[in-house]
Protein backbone atom coordinates (compact mmCIF):
# COMPACT_ATOMS: atom_id res chain seq x y z
CA UNK A 1 0.00 0.00 0.00
CA UNK A 2 1.68 3.39 -1.09
CA UNK A 3 2.02 5.97 1.72
CA UNK A 4 -0.97 8.32 0.04
CA UNK A 5 -4.38 7.56 1.41
CA UNK A 6 -6.97 6.03 -1.41
CA UNK A 7 -9.07 8.93 -2.72
CA UNK A 8 -12.79 8.93 -3.24
CA UNK A 9 -13.37 6.83 -0.09
CA UNK A 10 -17.37 5.97 1.31
CA UNK A 11 -18.80 8.90 3.16
CA UNK A 12 -18.75 8.66 7.20
CA UNK A 13 -20.90 10.22 9.18
CA UNK A 14 -18.54 12.10 11.42
CA UNK A 15 -15.71 14.76 10.07
CA UNK A 16 -13.37 12.31 11.60
CA UNK A 17 -14.22 9.75 9.62
CA UNK A 18 -14.25 11.64 5.84
CA UNK A 19 -16.90 12.82 3.53
CA UNK A 20 -17.96 12.10 0.34
CA UNK A 21 -21.05 12.06 -1.84
CA UNK A 22 -22.80 8.53 -2.80
CA UNK A 23 -21.38 7.13 -5.99
CA UNK A 24 -23.99 6.38 -8.50
CA UNK A 25 -23.26 2.62 -8.33
CA UNK A 26 -23.06 2.32 -4.57
CA UNK A 27 -25.45 0.08 -3.18
CA UNK A 28 -28.98 2.30 -1.93
CA UNK A 29 -32.03 0.28 0.45
CA UNK A 30 -35.02 0.90 -0.78
CA UNK A 31 -36.78 3.88 0.22
CA UNK A 32 -39.05 2.39 2.77
CA UNK A 33 -35.87 1.03 4.12
CA UNK A 34 -34.00 4.17 3.93
CA UNK A 35 -36.57 5.92 6.42
CA UNK A 36 -36.90 3.15 8.71
CA UNK A 37 -33.02 2.32 8.67
CA UNK A 38 -32.41 4.57 12.13
CA UNK A 39 -34.61 2.05 14.18
CA UNK A 40 -33.43 -1.14 12.20
CA UNK A 41 -29.46 -0.04 13.13
CA UNK A 42 -30.91 0.52 16.81
CA UNK A 43 -32.05 -2.81 17.47
CA UNK A 44 -29.11 -4.48 15.34
CA UNK A 45 -26.69 -3.12 17.24
CA UNK A 46 -28.86 -3.86 20.81
CA UNK A 47 -28.49 -7.00 19.79
CA UNK A 48 -24.90 -7.25 18.79
CA UNK A 49 -23.63 -5.23 21.54
CA UNK A 50 -25.55 -8.32 23.53
CA UNK A 51 -23.50 -10.64 21.73
CA UNK A 52 -20.32 -9.08 22.45
CA UNK A 53 -20.92 -8.85 26.26
CA UNK A 54 -20.66 -12.54 25.89
CA UNK A 55 -17.78 -12.13 24.62
CA UNK A 56 -16.49 -9.91 27.19
CA UNK A 57 -17.28 -13.11 29.75
CA UNK A 58 -14.98 -15.11 27.52
CA UNK A 59 -12.13 -13.05 27.67
CA UNK A 60 -12.79 -13.05 31.27
CA UNK A 61 -12.54 -16.54 31.51
CA UNK A 62 -9.39 -16.43 29.10
CA UNK A 63 -7.30 -14.07 31.09
CA UNK A 64 -7.83 -16.13 34.08
CA UNK A 65 -6.75 -19.30 32.68
CA UNK A 66 -3.88 -16.97 31.50
CA UNK A 67 -3.11 -15.53 35.26
CA UNK A 68 -4.15 -17.72 37.62
CA UNK A 69 -0.53 -19.06 37.87
CA UNK A 70 0.67 -15.38 39.50
CA UNK A 71 -2.29 -16.45 41.94
CA UNK A 72 -1.49 -19.79 42.51
CA UNK A 73 2.34 -18.61 43.57
CA UNK A 74 1.12 -17.20 46.67
CA UNK A 75 -0.14 -20.12 47.96
CA UNK A 76 2.79 -22.96 47.36
CA UNK A 77 2.77 -23.24 43.51
CA UNK A 78 6.56 -22.91 43.21
CA UNK A 79 7.59 -24.64 46.72
CA UNK A 80 5.38 -28.12 45.76
CA UNK A 81 6.89 -28.19 42.13
CA UNK A 82 9.95 -27.52 43.15
CA UNK A 83 10.52 -24.51 40.83
CA UNK A 84 14.27 -22.17 41.69
CA UNK A 85 15.54 -19.05 39.97
CA UNK A 86 13.78 -17.76 36.91
CA UNK A 87 11.56 -21.00 36.11
CA UNK A 88 8.43 -20.00 37.44
CA UNK A 89 9.04 -16.24 34.82
CA UNK A 90 9.87 -19.22 32.54
CA UNK A 91 6.47 -20.58 33.14
CA UNK A 92 4.90 -17.48 32.30
CA UNK A 93 6.72 -16.68 29.40
CA UNK A 94 6.21 -19.73 27.68
CA UNK A 95 2.30 -19.11 27.25
CA UNK A 96 3.21 -16.54 25.25
CA UNK A 97 5.49 -18.43 23.13
CA UNK A 98 2.52 -20.71 22.51
CA UNK A 99 0.20 -17.95 22.03
CA UNK A 100 2.93 -16.16 19.41
CA UNK A 101 2.41 -19.42 16.71
CA UNK A 102 -1.27 -19.45 16.36
CA UNK A 103 -2.52 -16.36 15.98
CA UNK A 104 -2.00 -15.14 12.04
CA UNK A 105 -2.69 -18.80 10.74
CA UNK A 106 -6.14 -19.08 12.89
CA UNK A 107 -7.31 -15.46 11.53
CA UNK A 108 -6.60 -16.58 8.13
CA UNK A 109 -9.03 -19.50 8.97
CA UNK A 110 -11.40 -18.03 10.68
CA UNK A 111 -11.60 -15.69 7.71
CA UNK A 112 -12.63 -18.23 5.83
CA UNK A 113 -15.39 -19.98 8.20
CA UNK A 114 -19.20 -19.58 8.17
CA UNK A 115 -19.39 -20.70 12.09
CA UNK A 116 -16.56 -18.72 13.94
CA UNK A 117 -19.03 -19.55 16.89
CA UNK A 118 -18.35 -23.25 16.59
CA UNK A 119 -14.76 -22.54 16.39
CA UNK A 120 -14.05 -20.57 19.00
CA UNK A 121 -16.43 -21.98 21.87
CA UNK A 122 -14.33 -24.98 20.71
CA UNK A 123 -11.08 -23.25 21.48
CA UNK A 124 -12.28 -22.43 24.48
CA UNK A 125 -13.53 -25.90 25.58
CA UNK A 126 -10.11 -27.01 24.94
CA UNK A 127 -8.25 -24.62 26.65
CA UNK A 128 -10.67 -25.45 29.67
CA UNK A 129 -9.51 -29.01 29.93
CA UNK A 130 -5.64 -27.90 29.68
CA UNK A 131 -6.22 -25.47 32.59
CA UNK A 132 -7.70 -28.69 34.50
CA UNK A 133 -4.77 -31.09 33.54
CA UNK A 134 -2.69 -28.10 34.95
CA UNK A 135 -4.30 -29.04 38.34
CA UNK A 136 -3.14 -32.44 38.38
CA UNK A 137 0.22 -31.82 37.03
CA UNK A 138 2.83 -33.39 39.41
CA UNK A 139 6.17 -31.85 37.98
CA UNK A 140 7.00 -28.78 36.52
CA UNK A 141 8.18 -29.57 33.33
CA UNK A 142 4.46 -30.97 32.43
CA UNK A 143 3.03 -27.67 33.73
CA UNK A 144 5.54 -25.96 30.99
CA UNK A 145 3.88 -28.07 28.15
CA UNK A 146 0.99 -27.17 28.99
CA UNK A 147 1.23 -23.79 29.70
CA UNK A 148 3.02 -23.84 25.76
CA UNK A 149 -0.61 -25.84 24.91
CA UNK A 150 -2.84 -23.22 26.78
CA UNK A 151 -1.21 -20.41 24.74
CA UNK A 152 -1.31 -21.98 21.72
CA UNK A 153 -5.04 -22.82 22.00
CA UNK A 154 -5.68 -19.48 23.81
CA UNK A 155 -4.23 -17.66 20.66
CA UNK A 156 -7.37 -18.38 18.78
CA UNK A 157 -9.65 -15.81 20.97
CA UNK A 158 -8.69 -12.18 21.35
CA UNK A 159 -7.74 -11.94 17.60
CA UNK A 160 -10.22 -13.96 16.33
CA UNK A 161 -12.87 -11.74 18.95
CA UNK A 162 -11.51 -8.76 17.53
CA UNK A 163 -11.99 -9.78 13.50
CA UNK A 164 -15.33 -10.52 14.07
CA UNK A 165 -16.11 -7.35 15.62
CA UNK A 166 -14.20 -5.93 12.81
CA UNK A 167 -16.86 -7.62 10.24
CA UNK A 168 -20.06 -5.81 12.62
CA UNK A 169 -18.73 -2.56 13.75
CA UNK A 170 -18.25 0.46 11.63
CA UNK A 171 -15.06 2.04 11.98
CA UNK A 172 -16.46 4.69 14.39
CA UNK A 173 -18.05 2.23 16.29
CA UNK A 174 -15.11 -0.09 16.79
CA UNK A 175 -13.38 1.45 19.76
CA UNK A 176 -16.05 1.51 22.33
CA UNK A 177 -17.01 -2.27 21.28
CA UNK A 178 -13.20 -3.26 21.18
CA UNK A 179 -12.66 -1.00 24.75
CA UNK A 180 -15.41 -3.33 26.09
CA UNK A 181 -13.98 -6.54 24.90
CA UNK A 182 -10.85 -6.12 26.04
CA UNK A 183 -12.36 -4.55 29.50
CA UNK A 184 -12.47 -8.30 30.03
CA UNK A 185 -8.77 -8.47 31.29
CA UNK A 186 -8.88 -5.42 33.89
CA UNK A 187 -12.43 -7.31 34.98
CA UNK A 188 -10.05 -10.65 35.34
CA UNK A 189 -7.68 -9.35 37.31
CA UNK A 190 -10.18 -7.42 39.63
CA UNK A 191 -12.45 -10.49 40.21
CA UNK A 192 -9.85 -13.26 39.64
CA UNK A 193 -8.35 -12.23 42.64
CA UNK A 194 -11.23 -12.06 44.68
CA UNK A 195 -12.09 -15.78 43.08
CA UNK A 196 -8.51 -16.80 44.05
CA UNK A 197 -8.83 -15.53 47.06
CA UNK A 198 -11.49 -17.38 48.25
CA UNK A 199 -10.96 -21.09 46.55
CA UNK A 200 -7.22 -20.82 48.23
CA UNK A 201 -8.82 -20.50 51.24
CA UNK A 202 -11.81 -22.59 51.50
CA UNK A 203 -10.99 -25.28 48.95
CA UNK A 204 -7.23 -26.25 50.61
CA UNK A 205 -6.56 -29.71 51.40
CA UNK A 206 -10.41 -30.16 50.31
CA UNK A 207 -10.51 -34.45 48.76
CA UNK A 208 -6.63 -34.08 49.56
CA UNK A 209 -5.71 -31.43 47.04
CA UNK A 210 -3.51 -28.05 47.72
CA UNK A 211 -5.70 -24.73 46.85
CA UNK A 212 -3.66 -24.18 43.96
CA UNK A 213 -4.90 -27.09 42.33
CA UNK A 214 -8.48 -26.05 43.16
CA UNK A 215 -7.74 -23.10 41.53
CA UNK A 216 -7.28 -24.61 38.21
CA UNK A 217 -9.66 -27.18 38.59
CA UNK A 218 -12.43 -24.42 39.58
CA UNK A 219 -11.80 -22.32 36.92
CA UNK A 220 -11.18 -24.61 34.15
CA UNK A 221 -14.25 -25.95 34.73
CA UNK A 222 -16.11 -22.56 34.51
CA UNK A 223 -14.32 -21.86 31.13
CA UNK A 224 -15.63 -25.63 30.36
CA UNK A 225 -19.37 -24.19 30.87
CA UNK A 226 -18.91 -21.03 29.37
CA UNK A 227 -17.63 -22.64 26.18
CA UNK A 228 -20.47 -24.79 25.88
CA UNK A 229 -23.32 -21.96 25.85
CA UNK A 230 -21.17 -19.88 23.61
CA UNK A 231 -21.72 -22.51 20.54
CA UNK A 232 -25.47 -21.07 21.02
CA UNK A 233 -24.76 -16.92 21.44
CA UNK A 234 -21.65 -16.13 19.69
CA UNK A 235 -22.88 -14.70 16.36
CA UNK A 236 -21.38 -15.67 13.35
CA UNK A 237 -20.31 -13.25 10.39
CA UNK A 238 -22.91 -10.75 8.56
CA UNK A 239 -22.85 -12.91 5.48
CA UNK A 240 -23.61 -15.99 7.63
CA UNK A 241 -27.72 -17.19 8.43
CA UNK A 242 -27.61 -15.86 11.76
CA UNK A 243 -31.65 -16.79 13.48
CA UNK A 244 -31.09 -13.93 16.40
CA UNK A 245 -31.38 -11.99 13.31
CA UNK A 246 -34.77 -10.44 11.11
CA UNK A 247 -34.46 -10.20 7.73
CA UNK A 248 -34.26 -6.63 7.48
CA UNK A 249 -30.75 -6.57 10.55
CA UNK A 250 -29.31 -9.53 8.37
CA UNK A 251 -29.44 -6.97 5.74
CA UNK A 252 -28.76 -3.82 6.75
CA UNK A 253 -25.71 -5.41 8.66
CA UNK A 254 -23.92 -6.55 5.60
CA UNK A 255 -25.14 -3.14 4.02
CA UNK A 256 -23.49 -1.38 6.81
CA UNK A 257 -20.33 -3.23 6.29
CA UNK A 258 -20.40 -2.39 2.32
CA UNK A 259 -20.75 1.42 3.35
CA UNK A 260 -17.71 1.20 5.84
CA UNK A 261 -15.18 0.04 3.28
CA UNK A 262 -12.73 2.18 1.95
CA UNK A 263 -14.77 2.19 -1.51
CA UNK A 264 -12.11 3.29 -4.13
CA UNK A 265 -9.21 1.31 -3.45
CA UNK A 266 -8.14 -1.37 -5.44
CA UNK A 267 -9.71 -4.32 -3.10
CA UNK A 268 -12.92 -3.14 -3.49
CA UNK A 269 -14.55 -5.69 -6.01
CA UNK A 270 -12.08 -8.26 -6.25
CA UNK A 271 -12.07 -11.22 -4.09
CA UNK A 272 -8.98 -12.06 -1.95
CA UNK A 273 -8.06 -15.44 -3.06
CA UNK A 274 -5.29 -18.06 -1.11
CA UNK A 275 -3.30 -16.40 1.13
CA UNK A 276 -3.00 -12.45 -0.59
CA UNK A 277 -3.92 -10.87 2.68
CA UNK A 278 -1.38 -12.17 4.93
CA UNK A 279 1.41 -11.45 1.99
CA UNK A 280 -0.24 -8.25 1.89
CA UNK A 281 -0.04 -7.78 5.51
CA UNK A 282 4.01 -8.97 5.57
CA UNK A 283 4.85 -6.38 2.89
CA UNK A 284 3.81 -3.12 4.63
CA UNK A 285 6.09 -1.76 6.43
CA UNK A 286 3.57 -0.11 8.55
CA UNK A 287 2.55 -3.66 10.18
CA UNK A 288 5.89 -3.63 11.53
CA UNK A 289 6.16 -0.80 12.75
CA UNK A 290 2.97 -1.09 14.71
CA UNK A 291 3.72 -4.40 16.03
CA UNK A 292 7.43 -3.34 17.36
CA UNK A 293 5.49 -0.39 18.65
CA UNK A 294 3.18 -3.03 20.75
CA UNK A 295 6.20 -5.13 21.62
CA UNK A 296 7.69 -2.40 23.72
CA UNK A 297 4.01 -1.30 24.60
CA UNK A 298 3.18 -4.89 26.24
CA UNK A 299 6.52 -5.53 27.52
CA UNK A 300 6.06 -2.18 29.67
CA UNK A 301 2.55 -3.84 30.50
CA UNK A 302 4.40 -6.91 32.16
CA UNK A 303 3.38 -5.33 35.94
CA UNK A 304 0.19 -6.98 35.29
CA UNK A 305 1.30 -10.81 35.19
CA UNK A 306 3.18 -9.91 38.42
CA UNK A 307 0.53 -7.81 39.79
CA UNK A 308 -0.15 -10.36 42.85
CA UNK A 309 3.18 -10.68 43.35
CA UNK A 310 3.69 -6.66 43.33
CA UNK A 311 0.36 -6.35 45.98
CA UNK A 312 2.44 -8.53 48.30
CA UNK A 313 5.26 -6.51 48.50
CA UNK A 314 3.19 -4.29 50.93
CA UNK A 315 3.47 -7.34 53.86
CA UNK A 316 0.12 -8.33 54.32
CA UNK A 317 -1.24 -12.33 54.06
CA UNK A 318 -2.15 -14.11 50.72
CA UNK A 319 -5.46 -13.54 51.09
CA UNK A 320 -5.69 -9.34 51.48
CA UNK A 321 -2.96 -9.72 49.19
CA UNK A 322 -5.47 -11.04 46.46
CA UNK A 323 -7.97 -8.25 47.92
CA UNK A 324 -5.58 -5.86 47.28
CA UNK A 325 -5.40 -6.77 44.01
CA UNK A 326 -9.11 -5.46 42.73
CA UNK A 327 -9.94 -1.94 43.79
CA UNK A 328 -7.02 -0.61 41.27
CA UNK A 329 -8.02 -2.99 38.54
CA UNK A 330 -12.46 -2.08 38.91
CA UNK A 331 -11.21 2.02 38.64
CA UNK A 332 -8.88 1.00 35.35
CA UNK A 333 -11.78 -0.89 33.85
CA UNK A 334 -14.06 2.50 34.30
CA UNK A 335 -11.44 4.50 33.02
CA UNK A 336 -11.24 2.19 29.95
CA UNK A 337 -14.96 2.80 29.23
CA UNK A 338 -14.41 6.41 29.39
CA UNK A 339 -11.05 7.22 27.38
CA UNK A 340 -12.28 4.27 24.83
CA UNK A 341 -15.59 6.54 24.17
CA UNK A 342 -13.91 9.98 24.23
CA UNK A 343 -11.17 8.67 21.50
CA UNK A 344 -14.00 7.35 19.33
CA UNK A 345 -15.96 10.36 19.89
CA UNK A 346 -13.00 12.86 18.96
CA UNK A 347 -11.65 10.64 16.32
CA UNK A 348 -8.41 10.70 18.06
CA UNK A 349 -6.08 7.63 18.76
CA UNK A 350 -2.67 8.60 20.19
CA UNK A 351 -3.24 11.02 22.51
CA UNK A 352 -5.49 7.95 23.99
CA UNK A 353 -2.76 5.86 23.57
CA UNK A 354 -0.17 7.77 24.74
CA UNK A 355 -2.01 9.29 27.88
CA UNK A 356 -2.84 6.29 29.85
CA UNK A 357 0.69 5.13 28.86
CA UNK A 358 1.87 8.57 30.67
CA UNK A 359 -0.08 8.47 33.73
CA UNK A 360 1.21 4.43 34.22
CA UNK A 361 4.47 5.89 34.01
CA UNK A 362 4.09 8.20 36.75
CA UNK A 363 2.73 5.04 38.93
CA UNK A 364 6.61 3.47 38.16
CA UNK A 365 8.14 6.62 39.41
CA UNK A 366 6.14 6.25 42.70
CA UNK A 367 6.86 3.24 43.09
CA UNK A 368 10.51 3.38 42.44
CA UNK A 369 10.24 6.67 44.97
CA UNK A 370 9.73 5.02 47.95
CA UNK A 371 8.73 1.49 49.74
CA UNK A 372 6.04 3.07 52.02
CA UNK A 373 2.85 0.67 51.84
CA UNK A 374 0.48 3.19 51.13
CA UNK A 375 1.75 5.21 48.76
CA UNK A 376 2.91 2.34 46.87
CA UNK A 377 -0.45 0.90 46.75
CA UNK A 378 -1.32 4.39 45.16
CA UNK A 379 0.81 3.38 42.63
CA UNK A 380 -1.10 0.65 41.02
CA UNK A 381 -3.85 2.39 40.73
CA UNK A 382 -1.99 4.86 38.41
CA UNK A 383 -0.36 1.63 36.42
CA UNK A 384 -3.46 -0.65 36.21
CA UNK A 385 -4.94 2.80 33.36
CA UNK A 386 -1.96 1.49 31.10
CA UNK A 387 -4.13 -1.40 29.66
CA UNK A 388 -6.58 0.90 28.03
CA UNK A 389 -3.99 2.20 25.76
CA UNK A 390 -3.42 -0.88 24.17
CA UNK A 391 -7.16 -1.28 23.35
CA UNK A 392 -7.04 2.32 21.43
CA UNK A 393 -3.88 1.23 19.75
CA UNK A 394 -5.80 -2.11 18.53
CA UNK A 395 -8.22 -0.45 17.72
CA UNK A 396 -6.39 2.21 15.56
CA UNK A 397 -4.59 -0.52 13.79
CA UNK A 398 -8.10 -1.96 12.24
CA UNK A 399 -9.06 1.97 11.31
CA UNK A 400 -6.10 2.18 9.25
CA UNK A 401 -5.94 -1.39 7.62
CA UNK A 402 -9.01 -0.73 6.71
CA UNK A 403 -9.49 -1.57 3.10
CA UNK A 404 -9.08 -5.20 2.51
CA UNK A 405 -10.82 -7.64 4.72
CA UNK A 406 -8.32 -10.48 4.37
CA UNK A 407 -5.74 -8.18 4.94
CA UNK A 408 -6.87 -6.86 8.04
CA UNK A 409 -7.58 -9.74 9.21
CA UNK A 410 -4.04 -10.89 8.88
CA UNK A 411 -2.73 -7.46 10.22
CA UNK A 412 -4.72 -7.89 13.33
CA UNK A 413 -3.15 -11.40 14.20
CA UNK A 414 0.47 -10.39 12.91
CA UNK A 415 0.34 -7.06 14.91
CA UNK A 416 -1.30 -9.20 17.88
CA UNK A 417 1.04 -11.82 17.76
CA UNK A 418 4.10 -9.19 17.59
CA UNK A 419 2.98 -7.74 20.73
CA UNK A 420 3.33 -11.23 22.75
CA UNK A 421 6.74 -11.06 22.27
CA UNK A 422 6.73 -7.84 24.32
CA UNK A 423 5.15 -9.96 27.20
CA UNK A 424 7.72 -12.97 26.19
CA UNK A 425 10.67 -11.18 27.38
CA UNK A 426 9.41 -8.54 30.03
CA UNK A 427 8.42 -11.82 31.59
CA UNK A 428 11.83 -11.67 32.90
CA UNK A 429 11.81 -8.05 34.33
CA UNK A 430 10.62 -9.22 37.63
CA UNK A 431 13.12 -11.52 38.69
CA UNK A 432 12.51 -12.67 42.71
CA UNK A 433 15.96 -11.26 43.73
CA UNK A 434 14.98 -7.74 42.32
CA UNK A 435 12.48 -7.88 44.96
CA UNK A 436 10.62 -6.33 46.99
CA UNK A 437 11.60 -2.92 45.73
CA UNK A 438 11.78 -4.02 42.12
CA UNK A 439 13.36 -0.78 41.38
CA UNK A 440 15.14 -1.70 38.09
CA UNK A 441 11.70 -3.88 37.07
CA UNK A 442 10.05 -0.43 37.07
CA UNK A 443 12.90 1.36 35.04
CA UNK A 444 12.60 -0.89 32.60
CA UNK A 445 9.09 -0.43 32.02
CA UNK A 446 9.49 3.13 31.83
CA UNK A 447 11.84 2.85 29.02
CA UNK A 448 9.58 0.81 26.89
CA UNK A 449 6.92 3.20 27.84
CA UNK A 450 8.83 6.17 26.12
CA UNK A 451 9.76 3.95 23.56
CA UNK A 452 6.64 3.08 22.72
CA UNK A 453 5.12 6.36 22.99
CA UNK A 454 8.27 7.69 20.24
CA UNK A 455 7.22 5.22 17.82
CA UNK A 456 3.49 5.85 17.84
CA UNK A 457 4.42 9.61 17.78
CA UNK A 458 6.20 9.18 14.91
CA UNK A 459 3.24 6.54 13.09
CA UNK A 460 0.43 9.84 13.43
CA UNK A 461 3.38 11.98 11.97
CA UNK A 462 3.63 9.83 8.80
CA UNK A 463 -0.50 9.35 8.50
CA UNK A 464 -0.94 13.08 8.88
CA UNK A 465 1.70 13.65 5.99
CA UNK A 466 -0.63 11.20 3.76
CA UNK A 467 -3.61 13.19 4.89
CA UNK A 468 -2.28 16.20 3.77
CA UNK A 469 -1.12 14.78 0.52
CA UNK A 470 -4.59 13.53 -0.43
CA UNK A 471 -6.50 16.88 0.55
CA UNK A 472 -3.50 18.79 -1.37
CA UNK A 473 -4.42 15.83 -4.62
CA UNK A 474 -8.45 16.33 -4.25
CA UNK A 475 -8.08 20.10 -4.07
CA UNK A 476 -5.99 20.31 -7.37
CA UNK A 477 -7.98 17.33 -9.55
CA UNK A 478 -11.58 19.06 -7.58
CA UNK A 479 -12.38 15.93 -5.98
CA UNK A 480 -14.52 15.19 -3.32
CA UNK A 481 -13.24 14.41 -0.20
CA UNK A 482 -12.05 10.66 0.82
CA UNK A 483 -10.75 8.65 2.97
CA UNK A 484 -8.48 9.62 5.79
CA UNK A 485 -6.52 8.21 8.25
CA UNK A 486 -7.39 8.82 12.02
CA UNK A 487 -4.50 10.73 14.37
Amino acid sequence: MSDHPLLGAGNRDSPHYGTSDRSSNSLVLPEYDEQNRQIVEKRLLRKLDLRVAFLVLIYIMSCMDRYNAAAARLRGFEEDLGMTGNQFNTLMSIFYMGYLLTQAPSNIFLDRMTRPSLYLSSCMAIWGAITMFIGVAQTYHAILILRFMLGFVEAAFFPGAIFLLSRWYKRNELGFRTALLACGSSISNAFSALIASGILASLDGTLGFTGWRWLFFVEGALTIVVAVSAIWVLPDFPSSPNVWLLADEQTLAQRRMEEDVAAGNEHKGTPVEGWSGLVEALTDWKVWWLGAALILMDASLSFRIFFPTLSATMGYNSTVTLLLCAPPWILGTATSFIVARHSDATGDRFWHTAGPLFVAIVGFMIAISTMNAAVRYLSLFFMAQAPVAHIVSLTWVMNTFSQSRSKRAAVIALVNAMSSLGYIGSSYFWPSRWGPSYVNSYIMCILTSTMSIVMFWMFRGHLSRCNEAAEAEEKALGLRKGFRYLL
